[in-house]
């Protein structure tokens, strides 16, 4: 089904699977272009009447409470990312022959809309750091100069940014896996997979699954696939992806980089890729001070981004200031305040093991708070890396149990303090439980290395009531 005219539309029947982010625009934006738009959703709540009446008043059908027929007559279907692909609504159109796009494959097929000159996406993907290194790179290039926004899965609409008034020269894109599962044509300028762990496995089928969605992020790049050299998978991605002639593996590394790679000496960040003579020559970009937080993981995120903009044609100027210039989100390894010599550090983003165990590499002696929903996760790995760091734990949350144990088998020495409590007051007796362990010196830290909602409505919530019951603490 072809896009590029408006036509091509006109009087299409499709279908939009899923009510929110994503399913609003798409059903707006193709009933703007003269489609026959159906809406198919699961739920039936208060909230989802609403939107429908809103779509609705638009000329939009909507069915609640009923995601899994097939509308008769569908020639397509934008769905929501979230929507696992083992679902009947998907099991029925692969038996018609009906295609399955994701609003991303939507917004790529679309940029060039009424002729408009669509701008180059740099696109980045993995398990952990999407945001922060998205952020970061929109960061650099403004600080080129350069017309960009930071889209996709961070919270902004790529349909908004492609098909707005606003005109980019380049768009900084975060991409999920469920994203990339569902935007086959997508070909990005260059693109980045920052880490592979274990994640969403429930939603992908295996790990291998979950790879493969990831790495689609390289498909077709046209300057660079940018990978993590001490993640050797994602550097199998690239040696599996089909590019464009000419395209490059660039890799970035925390240790002195090799020709093609990006990495640190003596503290700081040097580019041996993009540069003339890259056997013998590197050129500097940033100190590992201009980065806020430094720890490792957000220096390779750094690295990432200052790869993709390099990619671009950024000069090394604007990768030092736009790192100086950014300022990470919240709950994203943020330094509360000291109390008695101890740091007290929210990263409630930590939601995964992988997560977790970057953020506590960053420390030298810590009291961990951790726990609440595993999501199926094991702890062995990450408690048997961590161990050495562990001043003490405290556990709360629904699965604590699953990380005691992999205490009790890998640092048995380490007190554990387990406060079999799940109520949103458990976070002020964990700050203070940890406070008794913590000697000066220390990092009191949040890495929860679980989702939060068996306590909290999210992770933000879950950070601010540590940042609270600190504060608490120093009064």
């Amino acid at each position: 089904m072809g896009s590029q005219e408006v036509t091509d539309w006109q009087g299409k029947h499709v279908t939009v699977a899923g009510l929110g982010v994503s399913g609003i625009p798409a059903a707006k934006v193709l009933r703007g272009l003269g489609a026959i738009v159906t809406v198919v959703n699961d739920g039936d709540d208060e909230r989802a009447r609403a939107q429908a009446a809103e779509l609705e008043a638009l000329g939009v059908t909507v069915r609640l409470g009923d995601g899994a027929t097939l509308p008769e007559g569908t020639e397509l279907i934008v769905t929501a990312p979230g929507w696992q692909p083992d679902k009947p609504l998907f099991t029925a159109a692969a038996a018609a022959g009906v295609p399955v796009w994701g609003d991303v494959e939507l917004a790529w097929r679309l940029r060039e809309l009424d002729g408009r000159k669509p701008a180059p996406w740099l696109a980045v993907t993995g398990t952990n750091g999407k945001t922060t290194t998205v952020q970061m790179l929109a960061s650099i290039l403004k600080a080129a100069g350069l017309r960009t926004a930071a889209v996709g899965n961070i919270g902004v609409s790529l349909l908004d940014a492609v098909l707005g008034e606003e005109e980019y020269d380049v768009l900084a894109v975060e991409l999920s896996s469920y994203q990339l599962h569902w935007a086959p044509s997508l070909r990005a300028h260059s693109g980045a997979v920052l880490n592979l762990a274990p994640d969403h496995l429930d939603w992908h089928g295996s790990m291998e699954a979950y790879a493969a969605d990831k790495g689609r992020i390289y498909e077709g790049n046209r300057v660079a696939c940018v990978y993590n050299v001490a993640d050797k998978a994602t550097e199998d991605l690239v040696r599996a992806a089909d590019v464009e002639e000419g395209c490059r593996a660039v890799g970035f590394t925390l240790g002195a980089p090799g020709p093609s790679q990006l990495g640190v000496v003596d503290g700081i960040l040097v580019d041996r890729a993009f540069v003339e003579n890259r056997q013998k020559n590197a050129q500097e970009l940033a100190e590992v001070s201009d980065v806020t937080p430094s720890a490792p993981h957000n220096i390779a995120n750094a690295l990432a981004a200052a790869a993709l903009a390099r990619a671009f044609g950024v000069p090394p100027r604007a990768v030092r200031d736009g790192l100086r210039d950014f300022t990470p989100d919240a709950h994203r390894i943020a330094h509360v305040t000291d109390v008695d010599e101890v740091a007290y550090v929210d990263d409630s983003k930590a939601t995964n093991t992988h997560a977790a165990e970057a953020s506590l590499a960053a420390y030298e002696s810590i009291v961990w708070i951790a726990g609440g929903l595993a999501k199926g996760a094991t702890f062995d790995e990450l408690v048997a890396r961590s161990a050495k760091r562990l001043r003490g734990v405290v556990l709360i949350g629904a699965d604590r149990a699953l990380i005691h144990e992999a205490l009790t088998r890998h640092a048995p020495e380490v007190p554990v303090v387990d406060l079999g409590r799940t109520d949103t007051g458990a976070m002020l007796a964990a700050v203070q439980e940890a406070r008794g362990l913590a000697e000066p010196g220390d990092t009191v830290l949040l890495a929860p290395a679980c989702a939060s909602m068996d306590m909290f409505a999210n992770y933000n919530k879950r950070g601010d009531a540590f940042a609270e019951a600190v504060r608490e603490l120093g009064a």
